[in-house]
């Protein structure tokens, strides 16, 4: 069940409409006899080098947080090259390509986040050895956006028409600051109310089905004083130590582990020369928790632990007249949110993990599907195929295995359950 309020009363009956009937039981029926499924399938793995060329190609296009144009672009570029002649670039810069029709069946909408953490200027030039690709981003999440190029690809030249629709979708802000703004605009926006089914395809890997929602709290915490130098005006509270003082008490808070609660100050700035008191110290922190009650609880400790270092510093020195204020800049909030493993969405998932021989297992993180979950829309966020490590960072890696190709055929039967099959 959703954690959110949203999902009760009105919400609840709204989505007892949008889940077909013959979805809610727990026998799943896959179309794995449907004659166009079958072709899919059979293409999905016969161009497993195909999705690859366009892994790595899309990832040696640089796109930092709030400028993925350029990867935008080309990613529509391809998606009309298929066929998809109306593929569009929304107000927001998400993608979208559509495939048949929201007045037959369910409309399920599948995407790969186009925007990367790297900062611009980032080197996003891959290198391979053998099966291996080293690059920024080369997983997470250009596997996904070959994802849904090669099930766009595939299902337009088979000709496969849906029972409902199915949207491809590359989307922007997925990564920290960006805050999920590409979802929250497709989905309370563009397509607000319009979508049954929501799965992002996010990084490499086999079976890993995430349907709960780990949220977060992102906050610039700017510690503010006169300044002045640092011996004429020694004496004076520092709104660097204040910081200081403010981090070490976070750091000694207790979090519990069930529900797991986490917090980290990732980024610290400040200053304007060694011998300045500092007019503005600044830090990032992210504290995270499936739970919304705990994920609170931790925001007030962690204001209550700021609010007291900074006190400590102004009592340091008492004949200071200069005073600290401290401000809270929201970068992101990201909902919580939970499904059942029995709810449909999650069962079908789990049903098509098995056909492709995969033993699945349900997780909890923080992704995209976060906001769907939170406005009860039915969602998961899916593992892409292969293996790689090293998320974020600039020694990122992927490694093209033999049976690669069940990624795109674990998302193509997942997406062709929920619709229905094809018409």
């Amino acid at each position: 069940m959703n954690t959110n309020t949203m999902t009760q009363g009105p919400m609840r009956a709204l989505l007892a409409l949008l889940v077909p009937a013959a979805l809610a039981a727990q026998d799943v029926k896959l179309p794995t006899n449907d004659a166009a499924v079958k072709r899919a399938m059979e293409t999905v793995r016969a161009q497993q080098a195909w999705t690859l060329e366009q892994q790595i190609s899309i990832c040696e296009i640089p796109a930092p947080p709030f400028k993925e144009q350029v990867r935008a672009e080309e990613f529509k570029k391809r998606l009309v090259s298929f066929g998809f002649a109306d593929a569009r670039i929304d107000s927001e810069g998400n993608v979208i390509a559509e495939l048949g029709s929201a007045t037959a069946g369910p409309t399920v909408m599948i995407a790969g986040h186009l925007d990367t953490v790297f900062p611009e200027g980032t080197d996003v030039k891959t290198t391979r050895t053998g099966n291996r690709i080293d690059g920024p981003g080369i997983g997470d999440d250009c596997r996904g956006l070959a994802v849904v190029l090669t099930l766009a690809k595939v299902m337009k030249e088979q000709k496969y028409t849906p029972k409902g629709r199915i949207l491809f979708v590359g989307n922007v802000g997925e990564e920290g600051p960006g805050n999920l703004r590409g979802v929250r605009h497709l989905l309370t926006k563009e397509y607000a109310g319009k979508v049954n089914y929501f799965i992002s395809v996010d990084g490499s890997g086999e079976a890993s089905i995430v349907s709960r929602a780990v949220g977060s709290h992102r906050y610039t915490i700017s510690f503010e004083g006169p300044g002045g130098h640092s011996y004429g005006a020694f004496g004076m509270a520092n709104p660097m130590h204040a910081m200081g003082r403010a981090i070490a008490r976070i750091a000694d808070l207790p979090v519990p582990t069930n529900p797991r609660v986490t917090y980290n100050v990732g980024i610290v700035r400040g200053g304007t020369s060694v011998n300045t008191i500092t007019p503005m110290a600044q830090m990032d922190i992210d504290m995270r928790s499936e739970s919304a009650e705990a994920l609170r609880d931790i925001d007030m400790r962690i204001r209550a632990a700021v609010d007291s270092g900074t006190a400590e510093e102004l009592a340091r020195w008492p004949k200071s007249r200069a005073t600290i204020t401290v401000k809270y800049d929201t970068i992101g909030i990201r909902p919580t949110g939970a499904q059942a493993d029995n709810a449909p969405i999650v069962q079908t998932a789990m049903a098509a993990a098995r056909a492709v021989g995969w033993t699945p297992r349900t997780s909890a993180s923080s992704t995209d599907s976060n906001l769907p979950i939170s406005l009860g829309i039915p969602a998961i966020t899916i593992d892409g195929g292969g293996r790689g490590t090293g998320a974020h960072g600039t020694e990122e890696w992927y490694e093209e295995t033999p049976d690669s190709y069940k990624g795109p055929q674990f998302a193509l039967l997942i997406i062709t359950a929920l619709t229905g099959g094809s018409r």
